[in-house]
């Protein structure tokens, strides 16, 4: 099939495009900067062009260049960004339009639960309006796969837990902390974006989650226990979470806004109401992972590498954010990247010594 990826420079978009080209699929990867997509492993293997989903006018050009297209994987968000709500809102629509001018099949999106009798946060609601923007009369038809946070190094809602439980010995847990949260791996995301190209999906949404459920706290203490690192947890009842996002944004390195907006969410319970997607795709093989199994595949990340040679799909590449890793993964870089450059500079000398001989 011929698939156009919109994010493919994102964290589940850079991991995905692997899966599809194993998948036997030619795949369109499209960035607002083009150059960006040179820096991925996979860049020979795919056709990228240039494509501004909140541009009408470049979504048109993007369809036109990426030529008979058969799905589309809208992968793309703003969450962080100052009015991001409206932004992925106009965004989803023009891509929306743009598909269906061009005859497009099918697109896949993946966004958040949506519990259909509880409040929703900002970035919820955002995610929500995003799905039904997509879904348009006379456009392609739409698979709306639904998760809460995805697990692997280099998932912003994983770093976000993987620096809070480094950087603080004593870990504040209000009670929003015990609200339901249905995670999934990295590795079975992919997984199902992958096979919701094909019709054996048929249109529609589908909550998608790992093996087992949990917690915000329950991720938190798989996470202590997978780095065998002895915290004590203090119960704070009356925390606002608009305040401990605002806190935990100055206590990690990820983006201020970002780490905010996520943290907000967690005042809103993310469990899945639903398992359809199994009687439509066979579970991957050997099972979908349990959130302890995730999390120690993530924890096991050794220096990043290119993506699409990852000996694990939960570990770090090389394109994932430079804070992704937690502070003793920044570390190593750093010993790394002198070392490299150390060892050029003898090089050179070594070089420059037998020119002279």
């Amino acid at each position: 099939m011929h698939v156009l990826v919109l994010g493919a420079t994102g964290y589940i978009g850079s991991r995905l495009i692997p899966a599809l080209l194993d998948a036997g699929h030619e795949v369109v990867a499209a960035s607002r900067n083009l150059a960006s997509l040179d820096r991925f492993g996979w860049a020979a293997e795919v056709r990228a062009i240039e494509f501004d989903a909140s541009d009408p006018e470049s979504v048109r050009a993007g369809f036109a260049q990426a030529g008979d297209i058969d799905v589309v994987y809208y992968l793309v968000h703003g969450i962080g960004e100052k009015n991001f709500r409206d932004i992925d809102r106009a965004a989803a629509e023009n891509v929306a339009a743009g598909a269906r001018d061009r005859g497009v099949g099918r697109i896949v999106y993946l966004g958040g639960f949506v519990p259909d009798d509880a409040e929703l946060s900002e970035h919820l609601e955002s995610r929500a309006e995003v799905g039904k923007a997509l879904d348009i009369k006379g456009g392609p038809d739409l698979v709306w796969l639904k998760a809460a946070v995805v697990i692997g190094a280099g998932s912003t809602s994983f770093e976000m837990v993987r620096y809070l439980s480094d950087r603080l010995a004593v870990i504040p847990l209000p009670t929003w902390v015990d609200n339901p949260m249905d995670p999934i791996s990295v590795r079975d995301a992919v997984y199902y974006l992958t096979a919701a190209a094909t019709d054996k999906v048929p249109p529609g949404s589908y909550d998608i989650s790992s093996a087992d459920t949990g917690s915000y706290s329950a991720l938190l203490f798989a996470y202590l226990r997978a780095i065998k690192a002895p915290r004590v947890g203090v119960v704070m009842p009356s925390v606002d979470v608009r305040l401990a996002g605002f806190v935990s944004g100055l206590l990690v390195p990820i983006p201020s806004g970002l780490a905010s907006d996520l943290v907000r969410s967690l005042d809103y319970p993310m469990k899945a109401s639903e398992h359809t997607i199994r009687d439509h795709v066979p579970d991957p093989p050997g099972g979908l992972l349990t959130v302890r199994q995730a999390v120690e595949r993530s924890v096991a990340s050794g220096l990043p590498r290119p993506v699409n040679r990852l000996p694990d799909i939960h570990h770090l590449a090389d394109t994932d954010p430079g804070w992704a890793g937690g502070d003793l993964m920044r570390v190593k870089r750093e010993v790394r990247d002198r070392a490299v450059q150390a060892a050029g500079v003898v090089a050179g000398l070594i070089s420059a010594v037998r020119g002279a001989t």
